[in-house]
């Protein structure tokens, strides 16, 4: 168990670091909930967020797959939009399950963002993005995600063969859970309303 645990209604910033240990994008969740393995956190609709753009200005999704992972990124603010996410981070877990709620407040579909996990620091969890997802869908199963991206990202560096096999089985061991509507894809959460009193989480200042 991890020497780092936070409260209820704390603010934590997820830091999606890259291979050579600078930091991509950073998130701040505020606490549902923590035991010091797996953390529950909350982020609204518009939230400020630190996210990244090819240096050149290109959202990674305008440029052509084949520079998406070689062309150097820089930090920029952004906001997280289009829905609000409840998030579940297993200290250990080679995955995050994230709950997708539209702007009315009701739940969409599961996002589950594959990842190399990291650790703790006293801010909050570090994980590196494994590019390739999994998304599931009430009543239509479960489908891969950027699998194309994935596959890129070996062949430029950004992730090594052997982890794109470790997140592809972890992606199947979430697969047969779906399948079998077992938790986390049993409905629960789905219904997850945050603390009314609180406010959208803050960015930390000096980030960017």
């Amino acid at each position: 168990m991890s020497e780092h645990r936070w409260e209820p209604g704390q603010v934590v910033v997820e830091r999606f670091l890259r291979p050579d240990g600078s930091i991509g994008q950073h998130h701040p969740l505020r606490v549902v909930s923590d035991d010091g393995q797996v953390l529950f956190g909350w982020l609204p609709m518009d939230t400020p967020i630190v996210g990244s753009r090819l240096v050149d200005g290109r959202k990674m999704h305008e440029a052509p797959l084949a520079e998406r992972f070689r062309v150097p990124r820089t930090p920029v603010r952004d906001t997280w939009h289009g829905s609000s996410t409840l998030r579940m981070i297993p200290e250990d877990t080679w995955s995050s399950v994230w709950w997708f709620f539209g702007p009315d407040g009701r739940f969409r579909e599961w996002y589950v963002n594959l990842e190399v996990p990291v650790g703790r620091t006293a801010a909050g969890p570090d994980r590196i993005d494994g590019v390739l997802d999994v998304v599931v869908t009430p009543g239509a199963g479960w489908r891969w995600d950027d699998e194309d991206e994935a596959e890129e990202a070996v062949q430029a560096g950004r992730l090594t063969a052997g982890q794109l096999a470790r997140l592809r089985g972890e992606g199947e061991r979430i697969g047969e859970l779906a399948d079998r509507g077992a938790f986390p894809f049993d409905g629960t959460y789905t219904d997850f309303r945050p603390d009314p009193d609180w406010p959208a989480p803050p960015l930390p200042a000096g980030l960017i």
